[in-house]
C-alpha cells in the first residue's frame, strides 16, 4: 500500500529549500519533479529509516513464511498480484518459486530491487498471454534471422 507523494517542481526546492523541506512536516514525502531527469523524491532521514525497517522485516518474513510454508505462499501470491492468473500453470509455479528464493535473498543483501526486477519481468509475461494475438505472434517461430543486434550504449 503506498500513499500517493505530493508533487512539487525541483526548482522550488531550490528557490524555497526551507519551505519546500517544512512540507515534509505534513507529508510522507515529496516528489520533485524534473524535466529533463528522473524525478526524485525527499522524505526526512528518520522517516526513510522507518520506513526500510519495515521492508525488511517483512522481506525477512516474507522469505521465512515462503521457506516454511511455500504452499501457503503459492496459494496466497495470486490474490496478491492478480495478474499471475493470465499465467500458464507451470509458468505461475516457475513465478512463485523464483518469488521466494528472489525475496530470501533480497533480504540478505538489503535490497529490493532484484525482486522489484523480476515482478516486473513477470507481469510483462503475463500481459503477453492475456492478449491472443499478442501471445499468437510472440510464440509464432520465425524462419527469419533478423541480423545482428546492437549493443546497448549506456547513457
Amino acid at each position: 500500500m503506498s500513499m500517493p507523494l505530493e508533487s512539487v517542481p525541483f526548482s522550488e526546492l531550490l528557490r524555497q529549500p526551507t519551505e519546500t523541506a517544512e512540507r515534509l512536516a505534513r507529508t510522507r514525502a515529496l516528489r520533485l519533479r524534473r524535466r529533463d531527469a528522473a524525478d526524485l523524491v525527499l522524505m526526512s532521514a528518520e522517516r526513510a529509516e522507518a520506513e526500510g525497517e519495515v521492508v525488511d522485516l517483512t522481506a525477512r518474513l516474507l522469505a521465512g513464511l515462503a521457506r516454511r510454508e511455500p504452499a501457503l505462499v503459492r496459494e496466497t501470491l495470486p490474490t496478491v498480484l492478480p495478474w499471475m492468473r493470465f499465467l500458464p500453470q507451470g509458468d505461475a509455479e516457475q513465478m512463485t518459486d523464483e518469488f521466494i528464493a528472489t525475496a530470501e535473498a533480497a533480504a540478505a543483501v538489503g535490497s529490493t530491487a532484484a525482486v522489484s526486477q523480476l515482478l516486473t519481468k513477470w507481469r510483462h509475461t503475463a500481459e503477453v498471454h492475456a492478449d491472443p494475438d499478442l501471445h499468437r505472434i510472440l510464440a509464432a517461430p520465425s524462419a527469419d534471422d533478423f541480423g545482428p543486434v546492437t549493443r546497448p550504449t549506456d547513457e
